[in-house]
């Protein structure tokens, strides 16, 4: 069953990543006002890193499910743990953008300047760098997916792209598992 029209999966994998990338960019910039999201108490907010932190490894879990589940033909599993991974993320942003929005951006590094500047700057910028990669891979890969039966996607790019998705996921979410540490741990 076609739920996307192939030959609209490149055009809404645009779309769907300058949209998402836009609204990222804007919370992270503090260009969204605190009053267009609704209020929630101190403790909430203090928690959501928290909470994405154990997002994150579970999804990091979901991932490798997916990917030894079709290493080994296991389609279905695949598609559930994929789908289960696209989720998580999608709450774990969801998470993300409310407290930027709700605090003005993102915190500062409470750690000294020589961690913060040769430890903490590289692991962030690598954690941002994969995510903004990986935002238009996945949309592609979903929708590739979405757009024809299971008989033909390996006709596609979707096992190719999926693998460079797939660990890029993996390591941006392992490095904001670290960047949580740095900033929440042992700061």
């Amino acid at each position: 069953m076609e739920y996307v029209p192939r030959e609209r999966v490149h055009l809404l994998t645009g779309v769907l990543s300058v949209v998402s990338l836009a609204v990222v960019f804007a919370a992270a910039g503090g260009r969204i006002p605190s009053s267009s999201v609704p209020a929630a108490p101190e403790w909430i907010i203090d928690v959501i890193p928290l909470v994405n932190a154990v997002i994150s490894a579970v999804a990091i879990g979901t991932i490798t499910v997916g990917w030894r589940a079709i290493r080994r033909g296991r389609i279905e599993r695949h598609r559930v743990a994929m789908l289960a991974s696209f989720g998580l993320f999608a709450g774990f942003l969801a998470l993300y953008l409310y407290r930027l929005t709700v605090t003005g951006g993102p915190q500062p590094f409470p750690g000294p300047d020589a961690v913060y500047q040769f430890v903490y700057l590289p692991l962030l910028a690598i954690h941002i760098f994969l995510a903004i990669v990986c935002i238009p891979l996945l949309y592609y890969v979903l929708l590739l997916a979405a757009s024809r039966p299971v008989t033909e996607i390996p006709q596609t790019s979707h096992a190719r792209i999926g693998r460079v998705a797939a660990t890029l996921w993996l390591i941006s979410f392992s490095l904001g598992i670290v960047v949580f540490v740095l900033l929440h741990g042992v700061y």
